[in-house]
């Protein structure tokens, strides 16, 4: 007997809406509109004869069926997902698609991505800067690198790195305000934060020891590279994270501007999917990943 099933790129739809609590966000991650978002679900819905969401004037929310049934459609779509991905490819072109921070892709891992190249050039990368919340393996994520202070929960994690703290700043401002035979002076200087970072002025001035530090002026950048960048283009003090600034500050680019240099409580955690071990390429890439890691 056939199995009844529901239209399937309606489920999709269901599955990130669900999984995103927003009709909005599942569109921007599936490249829709949200109308578009809403009519497959409500064709959905109407296929099921049951409400799947409650609308509300302020979004979205799933009813108790909606809850039930998302697990079940989440569980089938990874499962397609992974025997997809564990089909033998006709060219032999083995893949792994890797979620980063940009700052991580960008200063650290890009650096690197040649010498893995030269040695397994039949593995093609696929590298996800985007900030959204990634499912394994639903969202074609094989692997993933995140910032946090643990292993990340039911899932394999690798610390690979912590970062070191140590304020920077242009060579150009250093010499500028630098007083002879005197240290910069913090309390006197533009300061540049970042404001998605976890640890970033005050972590780095409470484990130095001062206090006198006002930390409501200055510039704010809402990314790591932009406030590393404003701190090479001479417009003030930047929280450095070392290795990845390692490559400016060894180009002269940037200067340490203040001591002393402090280990972060956060590091950078490779988070493996459930299907890691079962796909030669992904272990091949994650066991480079912890050897480059090794290396600084």
């Amino acid at each position: 007997m056939a199995l009844q099933l529901p239209p399937l790129s309606a489920l999709r739809l269901f599955e990130a809406a669900g999984r995103l609590q927003s009709f909005k966000l599942a569109a921007d991650e599936l490249h829709l509109t949200p109308s578009a978002v809403s009519h497959g679900i409500l064709t959905l819905e109407r296929w099921l004869g049951t409400a799947l969401f409650e609308r509300r004037t302020n979004g979205v929310v799933l009813t108790a069926a909606g809850k039930d049934y998302l697990a079940f459609v989440s569980e089938a779509l990874a499962m397609i997902a992974v025997g997809t991905r564990r089909l033998p490819n006709a060219r032999g072109h083995r893949h792994v698609s890797i979620s980063a921070a940009p700052t991580f892709a960008s200063r650290w891992l890009l650096p690197r991505l040649g010498d893995f190249r030269t040695r397994h050039p039949d593995i093609a990368i696929a590298i996800d800067t985007s900030h959204r919340v990634m499912g394994f393996p639903v969202d074609n994520v094989d692997l993933a690198v995140r910032m946090a202070r643990a292993p990340w929960p039911d899932l394999a994690s690798t610390c690979l790195f912590t970062e070191r703290l140590v304020p920077v700043c242009a060579p150009a401002f250093r010499d500028r305000h630098k007083k002879r035979g005197r240290r910069l002076d913090l309390a006197a200087l533009p300061l540049l934060h970042v404001t998605s970072a976890a640890e970033d002025w005050a972590a780095w001035l409470a484990a130095a020891g001062l206090s006198d530090i006002d930390l409501s002026t200055g510039l704010s950048f809402d990314t790591v590279h932009m406030a590393t960048d404003a701190a090479a283009a001479g417009l003030g003090i930047a929280i450095g994270r070392r290795p990845l600034i390692d490559p400016e500050l060894a180009a002269g680019r940037l200067v340490e501007a203040a001591t002393p240099t402090v280990d972060a409580t956060t590091g950078y955690w490779l988070v493996e999917g459930p299907e890691a071990d079962a796909r030669p390429e992904l272990r091949t890439f994650a066991e480079w990943l912890k050897q480059a890691a090794k290396g600084g």
